[in-house]
């Protein structure tokens, strides 16, 4: 050992081979999983193994042009849909009762989307005297939905490409983003200051 360094103590017999976890029962699960799939939509037969989501966009600027499901329906668009919370988790609608909307755009779209299911939707009442031959019928007709219920279309199209115009190539975009900033900044200070000159010059016609 030269100079003034570390003494090795170096840690070689750690038994790793005693501490690797293992996964041999993965196929197994995966069968298992799928028979218990299987075997559930057939229980619930006709019904739907899934619940209907909404429709959200994919967070950051980078993905929010892509559409995908959400985990529930918020409360605003089950009651523009004239929907009570604790009946749609009944018949197989998602509510999340986290999620707000931020734009009419989400909620006309997932709005359309439920009225769009409770038109499809057939309910069996539990009462055997409500129980209408109507619905008995249409309800052993019924067929089971595989997959997603209402899937999800891709409403984005891309643009094709084009000459750039010259009213383009003159915009500054970071001056009126700017300039936006300050307007919005001095707008009620502009404001006040536009009615005082208004009052001012009506005093004076007045006078």
């Amino acid at each position: 050992m030269k100079h003034n360094n570390q003494l090795p103590n170096q840690h070689f017999k750690k038994e790793w081979q005693l501490r690797v976890k293992t996964w041999f029962d993965q196929p197994a699960r995966k069968v298992r999983r799928h028979n218990a799939r299987v075997a559930k939509a057939a229980r619930v037969a006709p019904r739907p193994v899934e619940k209907l989501r909404p429709v959200v966009r994919c967070p950051t600027v980078k993905y929010n042009r892509k559409l995908r499901a959400g985990r529930g329906f918020t409360l605003d668009e089950l009651k523009a849909a004239k929907i009570s919370p604790k009946w749609a988790r009944t018949v197989g609608i998602a509510v999340d009762f986290r999620r707000k909307n931020r734009s009419d755009e989400s909620i006309n779209t997932n709005v359309a989307r439920l009225n769009d299911y409770k038109a499809r939707l057939i309910v069996l009442p539990r009462n055997s005297k409500k129980k209408t031959p109507e619905l008995v019928a249409a309800y052993k007709e019924a067929v089971q939905v595989q997959g997603p219920i209402i899937p999800i279309t891709r409403t984005y199209v891309a643009e094709e490409p084009r000459a750039v115009t010259q009213e383009e190539k003159d915009f500054k975009a970071f001056y009126s983003l700017r300039q936006a900033r300050a307007d919005k900044r001095y707008r009620g200070v502009r404001d006040a200051l536009a009615k005082a000159r208004a009052e001012e010059e009506a005093q004076k016609v007045k006078k």
